[in-house]
């Protein structure tokens, strides 16, 4: 693994250098000295962006427990670290099958060279792209927002440190550190995010250029692989052959990564329905201060629209999976089967039978990643968003 690393997918190779800029990526080929000093550098990364803010927002959480909106306010990114805490250990365990995801995905895309098979991978590489252009313009605006929301003295953000913060110089180095820390973790968490739904977007791609193969088996011209002289039924078989080896190596890679990320994307869904209705909360009591403001009003609907659209990319990717997986068969039952032989219709009919079965990914085998999941995290966050309202007025 070289220092940069370069992907056919253009989203998937500006995220994996910035995951590998923070450890997360090991380079191939370190002796034993190397790999120790890179362990340090992984756990000081994880410790400045992540530790340190899960023990002073748990610390200011237990101080004020009981008081919903400040609680909701500490809250707010104290759920965010703890789903990427779990994400980063999760890449870190995994980085072997991770990296063998890529890698087979990678060859298969490097080594087309067909015409439509090109404007196959061009699609997907516009698709993802303006999907992470979206994610990564609404998170900096986010951090930018709150950078800028807090009040003379004050810190952007709610946290318990073991000395005063509202003395210099220990409030500029505090506010410092808070954000350069949530830059940072921002940062690492948008690419953890768009690596994974990239990697699916792969596997969709891969799955349209076999049924573009499919679609194509009794097309000229008709050369011998081997260089043996061969009979066009013969070539049209090893064409067959082929297909399957491509769409057996595709359903490999979904159940390899619904086995390296579907328990990170639970938690994260978990934690995100969560986030969504104290941050909805949040920006309603916003909208109730007076006066308003207008900067932190600005860094609440961002990061709302940024918990949201992270979990749609999954559900969106996942849904379109499942869909491009059961076309598989009809791209197979677009040739001309009917003029060949009995042997090649039975091989054909293996596929269609395999292909209607759909390529489902799961978030820890709880539920289905498809536009109807979306759709029941968003109600039930509102669902805990009416409640938490209603805790509120109680307590007045």
């Amino acid at each position: 693994m070289g220092f940069l690393l370069k992907q056919t997918i253009g989203s998937l190779t500006v995220s994996l250098n910035v995951v590998k800029l923070f450890g997360l990526l090991v380079p191939g080929q370190l002796t034993k000295k190397q790999r120790t000093m890179f362990m340090w550098y992984q756990i000081s990364w994880y410790i400045y962006m992540n530790g340190i803010y899960l023990i002073v927002q748990a610390g200011d959480l237990f101080l004020i427990w009981g008081d919903v909106p400040l609680m909701v306010s500490t809250s707010l990114l104290l759920f965010t670290n703890i789903a990427l805490g779990m994400k980063i250990i999760n890449v870190m365990l995994r980085r072997s099958a991770v990296q063998n995801i890529i890698d087979d995905g990678e060859k298969e895309l490097a080594n087309e060279d067909r015409e439509e098979g090109v404007a196959i991978i061009q699609s997907c590489n516009r698709e993802t792209s303006q999907f992470s252009n979206l994610y990564i313009f609404l998170a900096a605006t986010t951090v930018a927002a709150w950078a800028t929301s807090a009040e003379s003295g004050d810190l952007p953000l709610r946290a318990w440190y073991p000395y005063d913060t509202s003395k210099s110089p220990a409030y500029e180095l505090t506010y410092f550190y808070q954000i350069s820390a949530l830059s940072t973790s921002a940062a690492v968490n948008i690419n953890l995010d768009i690596v994974a739904t990239s990697l699916i977007a792969v596997c969709r791609c891969r799955l349209k250029l076999v049924n573009l193969s499919l679609m194509n088996l009794c097309k000229g011209p008709f050369v011998s692989t081997n260089g043996s002289h061969q009979t066009v039924e013969e070539i049209i078989l090893e064409r067959v052959k082929a297909c399957v080896r491509h769409h057996q190596a595709v359903l490999s890679s979904a159940r390899q990564i619904q086995r390296c990320f579907s328990i990170p994307v639970l938690a994260q869904f978990t934690v995100s329905m969560v986030i969504i209705c104290v941050t909805a909360y949040q920006l309603v009591v916003e909208l109730h201060d007076t006066p308003i403001n207008v900067v932190r009003l600005a860094s609440m609907s961002g990061y709302l629209l940024c918990m949201t659209l992270q979990v749609f990319l999954y559900c969106y990717q996942g849904n379109q999976l499942m869909i491009e997986s059961t076309e598989v068969a009809s791209a197979a039952y677009s040739c001309p089967w009917y003029l060949c032989s009995l042997r090649f219709r039975r091989a054909l009919l293996i596929i269609m039978i395999r292909s209607k079965r759909a390529s489902q990914l799961t978030a820890g085998g709880f539920t289905t990643l498809s536009l109807s999941c979306f759709t029941a995290i968003v109600k039930a966050s509102y669902t805990f968003f009416t409640v938490l309202q209603r805790v509120e007025d109680r307590q007045k």
